[in-house]
């Protein structure tokens, strides 16, 4: 990496890719991508390689009776780039578990404590710092009991195949749910209560009013059961699939006065 940046080659840095949108015309660069492995359980504490598969991670876990990942199962993705996006489900986020990070910044090895890393919504320092490489994590877990994790895991993973089968070619929701005390006035009084969850308004409510179900340009797809679902259903272009982002976003700042961010990343653009 101090090679290419001394030849003033092109970089980035990526995880497993599940939640990336790359260029129709690829990156003209180096894309570095870190594999290390480590997988190994002191007690409560579990040391993890950023290059484990994050459900390998969750299993893993899950085996051992040890309870704090098991509602991450089915998510997409390596370690390094969950705890870079502080990747969560149902209402859980993995900086919940984490202890330590340790990463790359580009000199030298370093390591963050939990306070650190700045975790915050599908937020952590690592995303204001994309030339850092994270390494590994320390996570702190729970007993529980192995059979009721599995059972639980289990479920979620069901309602999760539902939603996206693992044929379907996407990047899981597109936009990051809002949080609620953060929206303007006029758009948070008029989000239903029923549908606000551990104080977030989802994306996928404001995307339904602007008639986004069921959308289409080329081969990319809005879902007609999921506003915040878009894929691509046969020959899609990213040029595409950043068009109906883009309208999609228009449609809702001007209906609602309020942006939606994604959470999927850009390379190559």
């Amino acid at each position: 990496m101090r090679a290419a940046r001394a030849s003033g080659v092109a970089l980035t840095v990526i995880g497993g890719g599940s939640n990336l949108v790359v260029s129709d015309a690829g990156f003209p660069g180096l894309v570095v991508r870190y594999r290390g492995d480590q997988l190994e359980a002191e007690g409560e504490v579990v040391h993890v390689g950023a290059g484990v598969e994050l459900q390998a991670l969750v299993d893993f876990t899950i085996k051992r009776g040890l309870k704090g990942l098991e509602t991450m199962t089915g998510i997409p993705g390596w370690v390094g780039a969950a705890i870079y996006g502080n990747a969560g489900a149902y209402g859980h986020s993995i900086s919940e578990r984490v202890r330590r990070v340790r990463f790359w910044d580009g000199e030298r090895v370093r390591e963050f404590d939990h306070a650190q890393c700045g975790f915050a919504y599908r937020e952590s320092v690592f995303k204001d710092h994309k030339e850092w490489i994270i390494f590994s994590a320390e996570l702190g877990m729970e007993r529980g009991d192995a059979a009721e994790l599995r059972r639980k895991a289990d479920g979620i993973r069901e309602i999760r195949d539902a939603k996206y089968p693992p044929s379907m070619k996407c990047a899981g929701s597109i936009f990051k749910n809002c949080i609620l005390a953060e929206l303007p006035e006029s758009a948070a009084s008029l989000v239903p209560a029923e549908v606000i969850r551990e104080g977030k308004a989802p994306s996928a409510w404001f995307l339904e009013q602007v008639g986004a179900k069921g959308m289409r340009r080329g081969d990319i797809q809005v879902a007609d059961y999921h506003a915040n679902l878009i894929y691509n259903d046969g020959e899609g272009t990213a040029a595409d699939l950043r068009a109906v982002i883009a309208e999609l976003k228009q449609r809702v700042l001007d209906r609602f006065g309020l942006l939606l961010e994604e959470e999927v990343q850009y390379v190559g653009f």
